[in-house]
């Protein structure tokens, strides 16, 4: 391995030591001695030891800058990536290269923050500057586990820094889940989004009513996205495509479901305002669920307490003359169904396609963290021509050299470390799971950043220099593998905005990447 990493070095490092131009005067004695034919002998020595010393000089210098310079590698350019390469960049000579699987950069920030959130991408700004540094560089249309492995990048890099996030969903494991008419809530978020590889989804959307299993903010954006009049989507980044089918839309009524109550939701108080608030909408929640809750939410933490007045006064309070007025005009309804868990999925009389979902009716046992729902022996179906599951997320292992925790879906790590790997770490999603908002991950790839650097600083990480991208682009170039640059980016995010103005959009995004590769020439 050392070996390998040392001709690399050696390929990489190599001075380029420009000579005087020819016909110029050399500047090592005086004119005399130049005109005279009898010092030419010691002229030629003299210029030879001065050029030798220069080179070595400069070669010397490279080798002392090359030392002091870690070479790091991010996979993955969502928050968690970013975050931690702005993280590791407070080291002065570190460089960080970001490596992505899609041609484009910034992963759930692009691709699953719903497109009428434009606020929430406003980070994107703070990741662009990091991009922008001198000292580090993004790569995409790099699949690692197929075009590279991570055991190469390790031979390459000081460090490598998995931060990938959860590319999968949980499954439900239920009967009927492979009907058509049942996908998981990433995928459709992804459909709507732009994710190149949801973009042959096409769900039908021609039924009354939808069934959300979850009671998150995924769940609540699908929703939400579901049952909002498509002329307020207009103006969003959503795919063009997407727009089209949610025009054509039948859908009037969404159900989303939980296993527990009102106090164990997932969501958050912004993303129930929203809903409340939904134009053409109106909400459905029984008061009977919340009886009791009055009492129980004193003790509970603020952020949480709140959540669960504001929903306790949707269910239970009358609304007043012009909230009446307007619930009563919504042509559309969403409700939450607490207490019930999904055992099947029932079909159609044909068999083709998804027509409801059978619930088991549940119960609380035990208190707050330990509380659990357990079924109680009553079912009940519920109708519905489209399931959507948005029960999480879930990572996957990127190479067989990565440890990795199938039933968790996670990499064991002790604060990022990867266990029993030096040199490899782990931040966001794939660390931790798949919980939290983009500010928890930027807190955790903190940490992870922090935890490196304390290792380099200790002497833990591997010693002399590494050649970095330089080798990982022979290696990508002998794979017939193209990597698109930061500046290849911002000319499709150019081509994207350019698209967008003609119909008043923010950009139209570009949803194949063989196109996107076209335009930049690859």
């Amino acid at each position: 391995m050392a070996s390998r990493c040392w001709r690399w070095w050696g390929w990489s490092a190599r001075p380029r030591t420009r000579l005087p131009p020819a016909g110029s005067t050399p500047t090592f004695g005086g004119s005399d001695e130049v005109r005279d034919p009898a010092n030419a002998k010691a002229l030629r020595n003299k210029r030879r030891r001065m050029q030798v010393r220069v080179k070595l000089g400069k070669f010397q210098l490279l080798l002392d800058i090359q030392e002091k310079t870690p070479q790091i590698c991010v996979v993955g350019s969502g928050p968690a990536g970013f975050y931690t390469a702005q993280h590791l960049l407070k080291h002065p000579q570190a460089h960080v290269d970001i490596y992505e699987k899609q041609p484009v950069p910034f992963g759930l920030v692009r691709f699953g923050v719903a497109p009428d959130h434009p606020e929430v991408k406003n980070v994107i700004n703070t990741f662009t500057q990091t991009a922008h540094s001198g000292r580090c560089a993004f790569w995409g249309n790099v699949e690692v586990g197929r075009d590279v492995t991570v055991p190469e990048l390790r031979e390459a890099y000081h460090a490598v820094v998995l931060s990938y996030g959860a590319e999968d969903h949980r499954a439900l494991e239920i009967p009927g889940e492979e009907l058509p008419g049942v996908c998981s809530a990433r995928a459709f978020v992804g459909w709507y989004n732009g994710l190149p590889e949801n973009q042959e989804l096409e769900p039908d959307l021609s039924c009354d009513t939808a069934v959300i299993l979850g009671q998150g903010n995924v769940a609540l954006d699908v929703a939400r996205i579901l049952l909002t009049p498509p002329e307020h989507l207009e103006r969003t980044d959503i795919t063009k495509a997407a727009l089209g089918v949610l025009r054509q839309s039948r859908v009037k009524t969404v159900w989303l479901v939980g296993r527990r109550g009102p106090l164990q939701v997932a969501f958050t108080i912004k993303e129930l305002r929203e809903m409340i608030q939904l134009p053409g909408a109106r909400p459905i929640l029984d008061p009977v669920d919340f009886l009791g809750l009055q009492d129980k939410i004193k003790e509970v933490p603020r952020p949480r307490k709140r959540l669960t007045e504001l929903l306790l006064r949707t269910a239970t309070e009358k609304p007043g003359p012009e909230e009446a007025a307007r619930q009563a005009s919504a042509s559309r309804a969403w409700g939450l169904r607490f207490f019930r868990s999904p055992q099947q999925v029932l079909p159609s009389p044909d068999g083709r396609r998804a027509a409801g979902v059978r619930l088991a009716v549940t119960r609380l046992e035990g208190v707050d963290e330990a509380t659990r729902a357990v079924p109680t022996g009553d079912m009940e179906d519920l109708p519905c021509g489209l399931v959507l599951s948005s029960i999480g997320y879930k990572s996957r292992p990127v190479d067989p050299s990565v440890p990795f925790d199938s039933k968790l879906g996670v990499i064991p790590n002790v604060e990022g470390r990867v266990m029993d790997v030096p040199g490899l770490y782990c931040s966001g999603w794939v660390k931790r799971g798949p919980t939290g908002v983009i500010a928890t991950t930027m807190t955790d790839s903190f940490l992870t950043g922090q935890m490196l650097l304390q290792d380099l600083k200790a002497g833990l990480l591997p010693s002399g220099p590494r050649p970095g991208y330089a080798a990982i682009q022979a290696l990508l170039s002998s794979r017939g593998v193209r990597p698109v640059s930061f500046s290849d980016w911002e000319k499709l995010d150019a081509e994207e905005v350019v698209r967008g103005q003609g119909t008043g959009k923010p950009r139209e995004k570009l949803v194949d990447p063989q196109e996107m590769l076209r335009l930049l020439g690859h």
